[in-house]
């Protein structure tokens, strides 16, 4: 058996694993590079191996770096299943026509005002690549196992993370392999814990926050410090997020604030159209979280939801103190450039970090004190308030990754550490062996190594 270490192998982004077997050939996971450019460069690659030879793709869950690769995959060639949960088609639908339309739109831009230098500048997929894609999926519940060979069948268990993400558990002859895809927060806001494997020989984990822990601290008193105090300066707070699964938390936590009469009156918005259907999947999915239907109802009438561009612009251009939660996360493209490009030159400004930003993304460089940043080929100055309120993760800590492995009934032969930087896989390399004595691997890119 081999497995083919195609993406998220010492970086976080562009997760893709292939297990062969017998000629039988298993992605796990199809995902887009993102941050640093020679990253964002693989995607225009062909993959190491011909699609047309993969016969499945297992979806741990619906984010760009998971599920991003799909429609390059499809024009390149692959004809066979894609399984993943109700939720998480819903939300790869979403996630990759809006992806497609980002880059068609760059592309124009882009090829309209000259600072490519492509020419012309193309996108990597487009609107109607994304939609093929569609008839390839094949849903299937959690803790069923599904049959793919005579030897060979899975099952997707809870991951926790956003909604309808899963692990996977994928039995060849009579191993065990365990993809653990993204692994939420114990404490999660919105969804329930992650479920805890209990046999595994091969341990494919994530190591997102493998040398990191998360603070102990009051997010919800903060949230309110931050915006009290940008609104008594009369500027206004940017919340750039990840269209599913933050902006629905920070919906709800600003809501609850806004219920405690702890913020003020004032224009409440969420400027993400992929963001604002993910509600939808939410109200869908009821199993899948802890939020009841009342309770998503009475959240969403507290903001101004905003689909079209005109809106956007029109909403920029009111002086009136506002707080504007927009994708993307990591200010990689999207809406919140729109906005970016106007309020980070302004002192009485704040723009509100909620997530992990991967080296190389416009996140990350504001995080690191950068004072100009670049939209849509110029620069700007960052006068602005950069904060990061730090808690609110999808990922795991170093203790919830750590604590994930405490149900193994045996010892596992590896344990690969993927999703993760350098830094961060090598340190919980090291604690992993320290607690269970488990012998740990961090592969690299490209990598094929046998089990």
């Amino acid at each position: 058996m081999k497995i083919y270490f195609l993406g998220a192998a010492v970086t976080v982004t562009g997760s893709k694993f292939v297990v062969e077997y017998n000629e039988i050939r298993i992605l796990i996971d199809c995902g887009l590079f993102q941050g640093l450019k020679p990253l964002r460069e693989l995607n225009w690659q062909p993959l190491s191996i011909l699609p047309s030879t993969i016969d499945f793709v297992l979806l741990t869950h619906g984010h760009l770096d998971h599920c991003g690769w799909l429609p390059k995959l499809v024009k390149d060639g692959f004809q066979g299943k894609i399984f993943c949960t109700s939720p998480t088609k819903q939300i790869s639908q979403l996630i990759l026509l809006d992806s497609a339309k980002i880059q068609e739109e760059e592309a124009e831009r882009a090829n309209k005002e000259n600072y490519s230098k492509h020419n012309p500048a193309k996108p990597l997929y487009t609107v109607e690549d994304a939609e093929k894609v569609i008839p390839f999926f094949r849903v299937v519940d959690k803790d069923l196992e599904i049959k793919l060979t005579d030897t060979i069948y899975f099952k997707f268990f809870y991951a926790s993370h956003i909604i309808g993400a899963c692990s996977i558990e994928l039995h060849i002859e009579d191993k065990v392999l365990v993809f653990s895809g993204d692994i939420g927060q114990d404490d999660d806001v919105l969804l329930y814990p992650p479920i805890k494997p209990k046999k595994a020989d091969f341990v494919f984990m994530e190591s997102t926050y493998g040398n990191r822990l998360h603070p102990n601290n009051d997010v919800m008193f903060e949230l309110e410090q931050i915006i009290n105090n940008t609104f008594q300066k009369g500027g206004n707070v940017v919340i750039p997020s990840f269209a599913v699964e933050r902006a629905q938390t920070i919906m709800y936590l600003l809501w609850q604030l806004k219920e405690q009469k702890r913020i003020p009156d004032m224009p409440y918005v969420i400027d993400t159209p992929m963001g604002i259907s993910v509600l939808d999947v939410f109200l869908e999915n009821t199993k899948w979280h802890k939020l009841n239907p009342h309770q998503c109802e009475e959240m969403c009438k507290m903001f101004t939801m905003i689909s079209s561009y005109k809106d956007t612009i029109e909403t920029i251009y009111n002086e009136k103190p506002k707080v504007v939660i927009a994708a993307s996360g990591m200010i990689t493209g999207g809406r919140v450039l729109s906005y970016l490009e106007r309020y980070i030159v302004e002192e009485k400004n704040t723009v509100l970090m909620v997530g992990y930003q991967a080296e190389g993304t416009r996140g990350r460089k504001l995080l690191e004190g950068s004072k100009e940043i670049k939209f849509y080929g110029k620069y700007y100055p960052v006068n602005a308030n950069i904060i990061m309120v730090e808690g609110l993760s999808a990922h795991g800590d170093q203790k919830d990754l750590i604590n994930w492995l405490s149900e193994l009934e045996n010892k596992p032969q590896k344990v690969f550490l993927i999703h993760g930087e350098n830094a961060a896989a090598d340190e919980l390399r090291i604690k992993i062996n320290e607690t269970y004595g488990f012998d740990c691997i961090v592969p690299l890119l490209e990598q094929i190594i046998e089990i």
